[in-house]
């Protein structure tokens, strides 16, 4: 049995809840305790700034310390070689994560779970023209067996 001095959590949840958790590592393809950890560690950060009650208010939020520089009076470098141009296409909030969907070109589509405060901290709406930075240590290929 886990033991609390040995750092384990332990908490009961409801059926629907876990269905939740179960769905979302699904689609993100992580574990519940990755989950888990960056809400915890979220939680620092949400307790400074208070959660946006929708996505219309993520839209109008307004952050003092983001850079309100046009494109041509601001400079930016990044170390990534994977930068794709994107639209943003759909913001899902939900709790301390966001569901970013992007449009890159005209048919693909990609989706990127990211913090709540990160959303609210590059004001993302619909529309907006951002880009998707890939960098990885690894990337993984499956196929079906022949």
């Amino acid at each position: 049995m886990p033991r609390k001095n040995q750092g384990w959590i332990t908490f009961q949840a409801s059926a629907e809840e876990r269905q939740i958790l179960e769905s979302y590592c699904q689609r993100s393809q992580r574990t519940k305790t990755e989950i888990l950890r960056e809400l915890v560690r979220s939680l620092e950060s949400a307790a400074v700034d208070p959660p946006l009650d929708d996505a219309k208010d993520l839209e109008e939020a307004e952050i003092a310390d983001v850079p309100q520089a046009s494109d041509d009076s601001f400079d930016w470098a990044i170390s990534a070689r994977n930068l794709l141009r994107a639209e943003v296409k759909q913001v899902t909030l939900s709790g301390v994560s966001a569901e970013v969907t992007l449009t890159i070109g005209s048919t693909t589509e990609l989706v990127s779970v990211i913090t709540r405060a990160s959303a609210e901290r590059l004001h993302l709406s619909v529309g907006k023209e951002v880009y998707a930075v890939i960098k990885s240590n690894s990337v993984m290929i499956a196929a079906i067996a022949p």
